[in-house]
């Protein structure tokens, strides 16, 4: 059987800078929230290995693979929903409604800069879809509409069939603006050809200073107690204040509101050194969610600087190993995505591959991230009490989340075993 590529969907994802936090309870971004945290869970715990620093997208990823549901029928698309942890077919409204939040957390904040100007410069958050595809390719107008009405994702006519390179090197050209520049050369080289009918791409950039900035005359050279047991300096950073701090059974939960205080970062930090195994284990879509409303307390709080940049994954066996077998036509001749195009016994789509690439710079001003995902599909033809003021030393591993606090849904999800360590 001969497999020829047919789509790439991507998505990019950035992340930087300060905020603080208000709303909380069920709101529409409720499923689409519940849904990515579950999945960042389970790629973080199948599709990483457990010794090194990690750092995923999990609202990148479920953006991809939502839309990509959007196109999958039958077997395919019953699979893919318990995978993605989908309740029902209204994740489309919820995806939409979560995508609005983000616009208007930048609007509000934009806003609130132009009228006091000496508050600092905003949150920057953009998000944007399109689809580049085979000109007269018979996709089916609906999938296109949906994808068009729900996600914001346009129809860019394209020439794979005679130009395939330079649609490529179009397509990253158009990742590389959305993500200031973060997320280069995306689409590696021949991973397009003439067989190629479709790209979609999702592209998410944030830029969000600390909502109180860490001095930086206070960062000094700490010691981390690292995965492999070593105890190695690195430059860490101080600060004592308001943050939301809650004592859990081996662990504790540190908030860090970003300017406005609707963007925050969550960490989740062992009571033990060594505990970082037993956290995994412990962790659930539920306590992140729960996690988003922490309430406030005194801490001092000493972390690290954090720069993350590890290289493309493949999604790929993380996905056929939760249950999604069919989209990746295993077994062959199984995949259907019928609401994408029409599905024929010889000639029909089905998933090739998932790629995911993320970025993350944390310093004293706030911090940075990037992400991008690809999925291909191809073309198949045949702790401790809380006192006055809390002491949290983030000195030994930790887990960590950029969320959206009214949801809860993690736009980033992370482990660092080794503050040193890029990748």
């Amino acid at each position: 059987m001969h497999l020829k590529p047919l789509v790439v969907m991507i998505l990019a994802g950035i992340a930087s800078g300060s905020t603080q936090a208000h709303g909380g309870g069920d709101n529409p971004a409720t499923v689409a929230a519940n849904a990515i945290n579950a999945l960042g869970v389970d790629i973080l715990s199948r599709g990483t290995e457990a010794t090194d620093n990690a750092l995923l997208s999990p609202y990148s990823i479920q953006m991809a693979f939502a839309m990509t549901w959007a196109g999958a029928d039958g077997v395919t698309r019953d699979e893919m929903a318990r995978v993605l942890h989908y309740p029902g077919n209204d994740i489309h409204d919820s995806f939409a409604a979560l995508t609005a939040d983000l616009a208007d957390i930048a609007q509000r904040s934009a806003e609130a800069a132009a009228q006091d100007k000496a508050n600092g410069d905003p949150i920057v958050l953009t998000t944007a879809n399109r689809l580049f595809g085979q000109q007269g390719y018979d996709f089916r107008q609906s999938f296109l509409e949906l994808l068009a009405d729900t996600y914001q994702a346009p129809f860019d006519p394209a020439d794979f069939v005679t130009n395939a390179d330079g649609e490529r090197i179009r397509i990253n050209a158009w990742v590389e603006e959305q993500t200031r520049e973060r997320i280069k050369d995306l689409i590696p080289g021949g991973a397009l050809n003439r067989d190629t009918r479709l790209v979609l791409v999702n592209a998410i950039y944030m830029n969000a200073p600390w909502n109180v900035p860490f001095d930086s005359t206070l960062t000094q050279a700490r010691g981390f107690y690292t995965g492999a047991g070593q105890n190695v300096d690195v430059p860490t950073m101080e600060h004592t204040g308001s943050y939301g701090y809650q004592a859990h059974d081996g662990f504790c939960a540190v908030v860090l509101p970003y300017r406005g205080g609707e963007l925050q970062l969550l960490i989740l930090l062992p009571d033990d050194r060594d505990g970082l195994a037993s956290l995994e284990k412990t962790i659930t879509p539920q306590l992140l969610t729960d996690a988003a409303q922490t309430g406030n307390k005194q801490v001092r709080l000493r972390m690290p600087r954090l720069h993350i940049e590890p290289p493309s994954m493949s999604l790929k066996k993380a996905m056929i190993g939760l249950g999604m077998q069919t989209a990746f036509d295993i077994p062959e001749e199984s995949a259907n995505f019928d609401r994408m195009a029409p599905r024929r016994p010889d000639d029909y789509l089905a998933i090739s591959d998932a790629f995911h690439k993320t970025f993350l710079d944390l310093d004293e001003k706030g911090t940075e991230a990037a992400a991008a995902t690809a999925v291909a599909m191809v073309q198949v033809t045949n702790i401790g009490r809380p006192v006055d003021l809390i002491e949290v030393n983030v000195d030994h591993p930790f887990l960590f989340a950029i969320q959206h606090r009214a949801s809860g849904a993690c736009l980033f999800l992370g482990r660092v075993v080794d503050p040193r360590s890029k990748s």
